[in-house]
């Protein structure tokens, strides 16, 4: 991935949220009332790090430099009963379909789905109670009071699985990148040659009626991706999240059938769920082919698979293929 892409899924933070503030331990003492009882005050609590999910966000790049944060610590309480000032939360906006990890043991945390959640990371350690809180009928002057309770440090990995309802599958070369630019507004930077696209374009389709849905052009499988050859392993935990999956053979292949099966393999080793997803089998650049052509590579796909021929050259076949993906996205 070229350093200066904007699209960053993964981002390692170390993260401390604030400690509590002590309770006091506090005599009252006014002119007239020699012996006043305790009235020292609780500590505030330490500020908590918090993630909210915001629908605007795709990409983790505004977390990439912040390497460190830390949340304020809660004030010591004091007399008179005054609690002290909690510390200040952190906020850290992310996208939707970030996943968290604790660093050192992988293990994983949480995941932010929706636009406005709101996940405590790391919970402010809590104020000390004051020597006021101790008080009781057998004792009277409680002398004591809490410390508070310190904060949680530890690093992060934050990555981002991108939320997108159609994966678009295929070898480099697929035509991937094209089909995408050609039904959205997203400009991919395409040349013609394998890996082309090292990073996941999105773009939106719009479809009748104002309606659109999301597609992702992950970058081409290879065979082995899925044991980390090329730059398939990275990529391909992309379409875990993909509502349906879009499978990608250029006309011209030398044997579409057993293309699809590498690439419908590549994906079982990788995770057997995605097996699962609806498909539809689009066979690109198909504006070389006659009709008499057409016939005999429909004779050789595979059964019972949804298959439309198409160009994004020409335009054949996209709008059918819309409905296709409409039909499959909503049934």
């Amino acid at each position: 991935m070229s350093n200066n892409s904007n699209f960053v899924d993964y981002v390692k933070i170390f993260c401390a949220s604030g400690n509590g503030g002590k309770g006091s331990m506090h005599l009252r003492r006014e002119k007239f009332i020699p012996k006043g009882g305790p009235d020292g005050g609780d500590g505030g609590r330490g500020g908590h790090i918090i993630l909210r999910g915001n629908s605007q966000y795709w990409t983790l790049i505004h977390l990439k430099y912040r390497k460190h944060i830390r949340a304020d610590h809660g004030v010591a309480g004091s007399g008179a009963l005054r609690k002290g000032a909690d510390g200040e939360d952190i906020y850290l906006e992310v996208p939707l379909g970030t996943v968290v990890r604790d660093a050192e043991t992988k293990e994983f945390l949480f995941e932010v789905t929706t636009d406005g959640e709101e996940k405590i990371l790391v919970q402010g350690g809590r104020g000390g109670k004051g020597n006021a809180f101790f008080k009781s009928s057998t004792n009277q002057t409680p002398r004591y009071s809490q410390p508070g309770e310190e904060g949680v440090e530890n690093w992060f990995i934050f990555e981002l699985k991108i939320l997108a309802d159609v994966g678009l599958v295929g070898f480099p070369n697929a035509g991937k990148s094209t089909l995408l630019s050609k039904l959205s507004a997203a400009k991919p930077k395409i040349a013609d040659y394998p890996f082309t696209t090292l990073e996941p374009n999105l773009g939106i389709v719009e479809y009748r009626d104002h309606k659109s849905f999301v597609m992702a052009d992950i970058p081409g499988i290879i065979e082995g991706a899925h044991e980390g050859r090329g730059l398939g392993l990275r990529f391909l935990k992309h379409i875990e999240r993909n509502s349906m999956l879009l499978f990608m053979i250029p006309a011209d292949s030398k044997d579409i059938k057993s293309d699809y099966y590498i690439l419908e393999n590549e994906l079982k080793m990788f995770n057997p769920e995605l097996v699962d997803k609806d498909r539809i089998l689009a066979i690109t650049k198909s504006d070389l082919l006659d009709s008499e052509l057409q016939e005999l590579i429909k004779e050789n796909l595979p059964l019972n698979l949804k298959t439309i021929f198409i160009s994004s050259f020409t335009g054949k076949g996209l709008d059918a293929l819309k409905d296709m993906i409409w039909q499959s996205l909503n049934s």
